[in-house]
């Protein structure tokens, strides 16, 4: 107790300073409060992301103060952005005006050197680094070995089921693809440690960050200081094993990023960034994916027409196979077109990552206003993605809206963010979700348990039943399964 009173003490001192020392720039920051010092609106905000109103509690503050507003988040002030024009400014503006350093909450989970925290060429070397592995022409060699895994979970978690949970299910999927594909892990005890400590580091992303003990802070940066240590022994492991010449350099991603070099053969990663850039990678690639099957399922079963379309689209691919236990090509994914696009409007509807964050390095003059050097911003560019005067019928799960992409309006569709900070593992997300949505749409049918499936944002979407659904192998399941 007393040290929270003493941290609030230095934090109102801190902004009572800052106020005093810029009382003329002040008058021209954006409208809204900053509420009380340290908890601002975190504690509201994230009352409303467990209750699944947090796009309308952005919405009304929209309304309410207009695309752009100040507000105290995590502790730091903060400006927040919404809008088409906005999402351009974030996505056109240099390392000079913006960087990528991310709250203090998420910036000591996923370590300093990530991805995330990076600019400038620190920013462009370690994106440059993940891209090499996870460019298309690098994953088209991982296509069967993605559909062999997949294959696996269905064998493993569907195949004489009567009723499961998609979300869990997914999830399951997901690490386990990363395991495999990405990180080179057998299944066992230390594969599952690894994804009980993930879950755990997971849960104080959006903590504030109080790293005292019994606090949701707290347990995470533990949980996060074991799973650092399982990925240092792993690159201890791969290094070894790539010296004695036991596996390849393209092997996983852990091992592509011990084997590049600069221009002087000097190894171009150092251990703690590939440590935190594999932090980086789980989040990734296990809670969006995950999320985009789990939702897709979900509109397949409410929208009967569009699940006949990608039925008859992946029915068709499955003729071309020679028998049914071949697997899936580059060019197999290639040919599901109208199954992505069905997938980019279940990201529009639902986009896993409601907002993200930048941070101020000078002083940004935004039309009457004055940013200062040292803010925060909260950046939520989906709020496009639902904006009626944008997207008719905002609510409609509609994949024909993708037919002339040229028709979808620049800077409002972010599903894989934009700009130098494009998601690098969008193709591999996007190989992930075709291959597992060909399977179950060709040998199962499914059906919704509940009415009504409540969720949650905390930060990602979560339901609070797992989405229940009652399943039916519809063509009988072979030996490859």
């Amino acid at each position: 107790m007393e040290t929270a009173i003493f941290f609030t003490f230095v934090a109102f001192l801190s902004l009572l300073f800052y106020l005093i020392k810029n009382r003329f720039s002040w008058k021209r920051v954006p409208p809204g409060s900053l509420g009380m010092p340290i908890i601002g609106q975190t504690l509201e905000f994230g009352k409303a992301m467990r209750a699944n109103r947090g796009e309308e509690w952005l919405q009304e503050r929209a309304r309410k103060y207009g695309p752009i507003s100040k507000l105290n988040f995590l502790a730091s002030p903060t400006v927040f952005f919404s809008g088409q024009a906005y999402n351009k400014f974030i996505y056109t503006c240099n390392d000079t005006t913006l960087s990528n350093q991310q709250p203090e909450s998420i910036s000591r989970l996923f370590g300093k050197r990530n991805l995330f925290e990076m600019s400038g060429q620190d920013h462009k070397r370690m994106r440059g680094a993940i891209s090499t592995f996870l460019k298309p022409e690098a994953l088209k060699h991982y296509v069967e070995k993605m559909d062999q895994e997949i294959r696996l979970h269905l064998n493993q978690h569907w195949k004489g089921k009567h009723q499961i949970p998609v979300m869990p299910l997914m999830k399951t999927l997901t690490f386990n693809v990363i395991c495999t594909l990405l990180f080179g892990i057998e299944r066992g005890a230390r594969r599952d440690t690894l994804k009980h400590l993930f879950k755990q580091m997971m849960d104080g992303m959006l903590a504030l960050p109080i790293n005292l003990p019994f606090t949701r802070f707290n347990g995470s940066l533990r949980a996060r200081s074991k799973a650092g240590g399982i990925i240092r022994e792993l690159i201890k492991e791969k290094r070894e094993k790539l010296k004695n010449h036991e596996i390849s350099e393209d092997q996983d991603l852990i091992t592509a990023l011990l084997s590049m070099r600069d221009e002087g053969s000097s190894p171009l990663l150092t251990d703690d960034e590939i440590e935190d850039n594999c932090a980086v990678v789980m989040v990734a690639g296990h809670d969006t994916t995950s999320i985009l099957l789990t939702f897709f399922i979900k509109l397949l079963a409410e929208h009967p027409h569009v699940y006949e379309t990608v039925l008859n689209e992946q029915e068709e691919i499955a003729r071309e196979k020679k028998t049914s236990d071949n697997p899936l090509t580059w060019d197999d994914l290639a040919k599901m077109k109208y199954t992505w696009r069905a997938a980019t409007e279940v990201m529009r509807l639902y986009p896993p990552v409601m907002f993200s964050f930048r941070q101020v390095l000078q002083d940004v003059e935004m039309g009457e206003y004055l940013i200062p050097k040292g803010w925060q911003v909260l950046w939520a560019g989906c709020m496009t993605q639902l904006d009626e005067t944008i997207y008719p019928d905002p609510y409609k799960f509609n994949p024909s809206r993708y037919e002339n992409p040229a028709a979808i309006p620049p800077h409002t569709l972010i599903a894989f963010g934009g700009g130098p900070r494009m998601c690098p593992g969008n193709e591999f997300a996007r190989i992930e979700t075709l291959t597992m949505i060909h399977y179950l749409v060709t040998r199962f049918e499914w059906k919704l348990c509940l009415k009504e499936n409540t969720m949650s944002r905390d930060p990602m979407p979560v339901f609070k039943q797992g989405l229940p659904i009652q399943i039916q192998i519809k063509r009988p399941l072979d030996d490859a399964f």
